[in-house]
This record gives C-alpha cells, sequence and structure tokens, in this order.
C-alpha cells in the first residue's frame, strides 16, 4: 500500500496502510514522533473497489483533525489546548463551511441564475464551486504560519518520492519535486470535477431537491475521485487522464513550498518511524 500523508503544523503526518506516525519540530529544537490511533480503520473494505473512496475520505478527515490538533500542542506547548467543547465546535464550523459553502452555497447561488439547462447548470455551479476553492486557498496563502505548513506540504511529497525511489536521504529528497499525484490537493480539485459531471444527472430542476441530490451523491463522487487519483498514480502517463489530473497538480504549485532541510528532516523521522520496528519500539526521539 503507498505511503500518503499531509503537512501539519510544524511537521508532518504519514500513513503506510493501519500504521499511522507523525513527527513535529519542537520548540527547542527535537523532533517528536508519535503514532496516531486509525480509529476508522475497516481493512476488510479498504481495498474494495469503490468502497474505499468514501472510507479513506473519513479517515483523511478524521487523522488529519488529529493530527493538527496534537501537532499544535506539540509545537505551542505553552499555549493552552482546546477544550472537548471547543474542539466540538469547530469541528461543526468546519463541517458547516464546508458542506454549505462548497456544496450547497454554489448550487444555490446559480439556481438564482435561472438558467434551464442542465448541463450548463453544472458547468456554473462548479465555476463557482472552484472559484471559492481558489479564493479561499488564496486568502490563506497570506499567512505567515499557512506558509510555513505549505512548506513541510512539500517535505512531505518529496520525501515520498525519494521512498518510492529507494533513495530515502535528505540530499536525494532535496532534489525531488514537491508536487505528487496523490495529494490531497489533487483530490478536492479533481472532486469538484467528478461532481460537476455526476451532479448533471439529476434530471429535476427543484432547487431543493437538487440540493439534496448532491448531498446523498457526495459518496459517489468520493468513489469515483479516489479510484481515478489512484489509478492516475498508478498510470501517471494514461493521456485520456491527463485533463482531470493536470488541474490538480497544477494547484499544488500554490499549495506546496520548496521546504528547508529542517522541515525534510521532519518528514524523514516519521517515515523512518513507519518503515522501522526498533523506531516503533522506542519513545519520542530528538533529531
Amino acid at each position: 500500500m503507498p505511503i500518503g500523508g499531509q503537512a501539519v503544523i510544524e511537521g508532518v503526518m504519514l500513513q503506510d496502510g493501519p500504521r499511522v506516525a507523525m513527527a513535529v519540530r519542537t520548540p527547542d529544537g527535537p523532533i517528536a514522533v508519535e503514532p496516531l490511533p486509525n480509529r476508522f480503520a475497516v481493512p476488510r473494505l479498504e481495498g474494495i473497489p469503490f468502497v474505499r473512496g468514501p472510507i479513506k475520505l473519513v479517515q483523511m478527515l478524521a487523522l488529519g483533525w488529529e493530527a493538527l490538533s496534537r501537532s499544535a500542542e506539540l509545537a505551542y506547548p505553552a499555549e493552552a489546548p482546546a477544550s472537548r467543547w471547543e474542539s466540538l465546535l469547530v469541528i461543526v464550523l468546519v463541517v458547516v463551511i464546508l458542506v454549505g459553502g462548497f456544496m450547497l452555497l454554489p448550487a444555490y447561488l446559480t439556481g438564482l441564475t435561472g438558467i434551464e439547462n442542465r448541463i450548463l447548470f453544472n458547468l456554473v455551479e462548479g465555476g463557482i464551486r472552484v472559484a471559492l476553492f481558489l479564493g479561499y486557498l488564496a486568502a490563506i496563502s497570506f499567512l505567515s504560519d499557512i506558509r510555513r505548513v505549505f512548506q513541510y506540504h512539500g517535505a512531505e511529497h518529496k520525501v515520498v518520492h525519494s521512498y518510492e525511489e529507494g533513495v530515502a536521504s535528505v540530499p536525494d529528497a532535496r532534489g525531488r519535486s514537491p508536487i505528487h499525484p496523490r495529494c490531497g490537493t489533487s483530490f478536492l480539485l479533481l472532486f469538484v470535477v467528478v461532481a460537476i459531471l455526476v451532479f448533471s444527472l439529476l434530471p429535476t430542476s427543484n432547487v431543493w431537491i437538487r440540493l439534496g441530490g448532491r448531498l446523498l451523491l457526495l459518496p459517489v463522487v468520493a468513489s469515483l475521485t479516489y479510484e481515478i487519483l489512484r489509478f492516475g498514480s498508478r498510470h501517471p502517463r494514461a493521456w485520456w487522464l491527463q485533463p482531470l489530473l493536470a488541474p490538480g497538480l497544477l494547484l499544488q504549485r500554490f499549495t506546496t513550498r520548496d521546504p528547508s532541510d529542517d522541515q525534510i528532516e521532519v518528514a524523514f523521522a516519521a517515515l523512518r518511524y513507519l518503515t522501522d520496528e526498533d523506531a516503533r519500539s522506542s519513545s519520542t526521539t530528538g533529531a
């Protein structure tokens, strides 16, 4: 199973099947490496095509949130951790923004245009959704903390590239591309494209039925998106997939930055924990 992951606050989270590890650079310099529980792992279903997509999406969101929360505690230990109710409130707000802002709002706004043609309606709706997504990324990219997260994002990709080539060293990773075809950023943009195609199958012109139908079809969109992205990572030269994969790869140029060697070392610390039995048997380490 290929290794994947994401950038977190001052670090990287990597996953290799059921094993998940997070490495974070602490304020005094050492790298803290910890395992993360994969509470949504369903090994019997994760190998079934078109079933594993929604499962992987739930895992990605759950692990991502837990990794971000824990990395904040390690990177900024002086700050008081959020209470359970505060964390729950943030999760609810994130879900509202994702579902309402990126899924329902574009459909509602497009409905106000009075467009009757179903294909044209979905193209306009998809365009609004892409514009909102790009605007969101552009807005957060001005934050210094987000720019550092983008650097760790690049470190994650460089280290995974190096590992997949069987080298796995800082000098080798330094020269690797910060862009990777299995990136979650590519998943999000491809998700929007696939949603345009799938949602165009809804025959009704009633705006409320359209909104409800979109919510019900989200698992279908997630399944198709995951399978296309997985196939594309195994067959990167398939010409007929390039129109679908190219926008996501291009978008990564905005969500990744060239990392420093110190940041690459953090990503390698997480990788060593996943691939080295001795590292897993030890506790939090310094580097």
